[in-house]
């Protein structure tokens, strides 16, 4: 059975590879989804772009758990030296545009639920939903789905970990700063030149530490990643205009560092563009992290943004293919990665299950 779920999985792999499913155009590729659910005799659902199905025995008694990846790809990058649009095979690597991120992922976890949606007596129900616009942060992607499934109570978010357990996930707020000055004539003196002023500012994010570290996450990351002033060379502008991108660990909330910045930052004003993208983690006691850790998986924690910010359940990202792969120029996955991914995902649910 795991190696015709293996072998359909793939297939429905090159399926999605070869159709365009940029974040908030996923409809092709969420069809080809819903087919591959009728070919399993899975009955399923769809909100907008969103597929979902709930295992055969769910019962409202049990505990939820979800399986969650996404089908939508960021647009190819411009180092593309094969078509980002065909399935290719080449030396056991399978290329093409979100196969990495996080086409192996859904494949291996839709292969994973057939595995066990028939089955009786599971200590959870399952729930799988191929989501929509992760890339994009969208409206209508897997935030959009919690108030549409059963109440989860546990994740498994699948993203290229190299089917290693990433037990805490960091947060992400951005925001936008600003920088004052006089406005002036370039041939005039100013003692108050707004990109003179910001090298101080700029210092101050450069060497600003927060507190609290993180066994799993390390410190929180601050980077100044935009700067933008004046229009013309001879006219010294009223303001400069930062982007600042902070990477929060789970010993702060995205409003606690929001709080900490106004209070602090030197500049005369910095907002936040969003505080939705929270960190996550899940205990390393829970049972999912124990079975992962018995069947030889090694932990860590994870920089890299995914679905987990939008939940608040305990959660654990893990999946096939490698995270430096991703939005990389001919991305590609392992053929032998999905094979383990199946595998590896269903040992492990076999003893949570």
């Amino acid at each position: 059975m795991i190696e015709k779920l293996t072998t359909r999985a793939i297939a429905l792999l090159k399926q999605l590879i070869e159709t365009q499913s940029f974040s908030s155009e996923e409809g092709p590729t969420a069809a080809h989804i819903e087919q591959w659910f009728t070919n399993q005799n899975i009955p399923f659902k769809r909100t907008k772009h969103n597929v979902w199905a709930t295992n055969k025995h769910f019962d409202d008694s049990k505990p939820t758990l979800l399986l969650n990846s996404h089908h939508d790809t960021v647009k190819p990058n411009n180092g593309y030296t094969k078509d980002p649009f065909k399935a290719i095979v080449e030396d056991g690597k399978l290329y093409g545009l979100g196969s990495n991120d996080a086409g192996g992922c859904l494949v291996s976890l839709l292969a994973t639920f057939a595995y066990f949606y028939n089955q009786e007596n599971l200590k959870y129900n399952l729930v799988i939903v191929a989501s929509a616009e992760e890339e994009s942060s969208g409206e209508n992607g897997l935030n959009s789905m919690l108030s549409v499934i059963p109440k989860v109570d546990v994740a498994i978010v699948g993203e290229p970990t190299l089917m290693n357990l990433a037990v805490a996930e960091k947060g992400l707020v951005v925001f936008d700063a600003i920088v004052k000055g006089t406005p002036s004539h370039a041939a005039h003196p100013n003692n108050n030149n707004a990109i003179y002023n910001s090298i101080s500012v700029l210092e101050w994010f450069k060497n600003h530490k927060f507190d609290k570290t993180s066994e799993a996450l390390g410190d929180v990351k601050l980077t100044v990643t935009q700067i933008n002033a004046g229009k013309q060379h001879n006219a010294v502008p009223a303001e400069v205009k930062l982007v600042v991108d902070v990477r929060v660990n789970d010993k702060y909330s995205n409003q606690d560092i929001v709080a900490i910045l106004q209070k602090e930052a030197p500049c005369d004003s910095i907002a936040p563009r969003s505080t939705k993208l929270n960190s996550s983690s899940i205990p390393i006691d829970h049972p999912l992290v124990i079975a992962g850790i018995e069947i030889g998986r090694s932990t860590y924690g994870s920089p890299t943004l995914s679905d987990q910010a939008v939940l608040s359940c305990p959660s654990l990202k893990l999946g096939p293919g490698d995270s430096t792969r991703s939005h990389s120029a001919d991305e590609f996955i392992y053929v032998n990665e999905i094979e383990e991914g199946i595998r590896i995902y269903i040992e492990l649910l076999e003893k949570v299950l």
